[in-house]
């Protein structure tokens, strides 16, 4: 009997809308060479906000990663939220696996539509992508956040007297990065999170398989073994950006003590901030406290950013703004179930925001 309702895909179609009713929009872009790059970009480019760059993990697409903070980063900056190869609908027919190369994609991505600076966050494994962006072009890439990304890890940290207690090859690793069944999904959840959910019943998770796993398997496995061969510290350029390296206290992904190994590798340009009480998904565990982090690091190196995105804006503008933004935080509800997958599932109210001024300087604030 065919299948007549599939939840993640349902979530994903959610996903979609929300990203469209929030400002952006769905573009492909080919490069010719059998590369193929999907992208959600803003609506209209505002050029006299900055850029930021939003590069996911492993896991589902780049929607169900960002979902929880694109509000916020929208009326501020230009946002740009791709797919990386094999993820969503991006994809190479090229052989070539390496962070490196993937940041080269990225860049051509960005170069297609015009955009010469940005900032970047880089998620787990787009943290790997979002570094090698910033030591490959230093001139195009600003501010760089680090979101529980091992760059530093060497090749001899997984096995016997590694760094990585949990898991102890890398061919473990795949197995528990692309689930194939309920129980390896299960295995994912439990440590990427400090507090996993207490229930995750079978049929959600392999629904879950199907649409977000099986595509582009042996693929993503080959990105794995890409970051694991012959990695040495040695060979890891040092980049000279601002960097803010923002890990979870009790990750197990990545050990905390991978987050204190970069720090020192980039010296006077890091800052680490460590989220206690939480493992390796920020974004689904504390996405409240990570925009936080990432408000005060990226918002406050652009004061024009403050303003409330348009240009000259008015203090009835940047307050309602406030207000809009406090809206999102609080008033999302759970659709279906809450953290029965790998992330939070929410679908925020539809809102629309109206802001009357009279001639008193007074503002009415209605949210409908």
């Amino acid at each position: 009997m065919a299948k007549c309702f599939s939840f993640a895909a349902t979530q994903d179609s959610c996903y979609r809308y929300y990203f469209t009713r929030a400002g952006l929009k769905s573009s492909t872009t080919d490069f010719g060479d059998g590369t193929i790059m999907h992208c959600w970009i803003p609506k209209r480019h505002n050029p006299s906000r900055p850029t930021l760059l939003l590069i996911h993990g492993f896991g589902a697409n780049a929607m169900w990663q960002f979902n929880g903070i694109i509000p916020q980063f929208m009326p501020r900056f230009n946002v740009y939220v791709p797919d990386l190869l094999f993820f969503g609908e991006s994809y190479t027919t090229r052989a070539e696996r390496s962070e490196s190369f993937q940041a080269q994609c990225v860049m051509s991505l960005m170069e297609a539509q015009k955009v010469t600076k940005m900032d970047v966050f880089g998620l787990s494994y787009g943290g790997f992508v979002a570094y090698s962006m910033a030591a490959q072009f230093k001139e195009r890439v600003g501010r760089v956040a680090l979101g529980c990304a091992g760059v530093c890890f060497e090749e001899k940290d997984v096995g016997q007297g590694g760094v990585f207690k949990v898991v102890t090859s890398i061919e473990e690793a795949a197995k528990v990065l692309i689930p194939q069944t309920p129980e390896k999904a299960r295995q994912l959840v439990r440590l990427s999170f400090y507090k996993p959910p207490s229930s995750m019943p079978s049929c959600f998770l392999q629904d879950f398989i199907e649409v977000m796993c099986t595509e582009f398997r042996q693929e993503k496995e080959e990105l794995i073994q890409a970051l694991h061969k012959d990695r040495k510290m040695s060979d890891l350029p040092k980049i000279t950006q601002p960097t803010l390296i923002i890990w979870g206290e009790h990750d197990q992904v990545f050990p905390l003590e991978l987050a204190h190994r970069l720090e020192r590798h980039i010296r006077d340009n890091a800052e680490l901030v460590i989220i206690k009480n939480v493992g390796h998904a920020l974004n689904a565990e504390r996405p409240k406290e990570l925009y936080k982090h990432l408000k005060s690091f990226f918002i406050g190196s652009h004061p024009l950013s403050k303003q409330a995105s348009h240009g000259n804006a008015s203090y009835f503008e940047e307050f309602a703004l406030q207000k809009l933004e406090k809206f999102f935080c609080d008033c999302c509800i759970p659709f279906v179930a809450d953290r029965v997958l790998d992330a939070p599932l929410y679908l925020c109210m539809d809102v629309e925001l109206t802001v009357l001024c009279s001639t008193s300087n007074q503002s009415l604030l209605e949210v409908v």
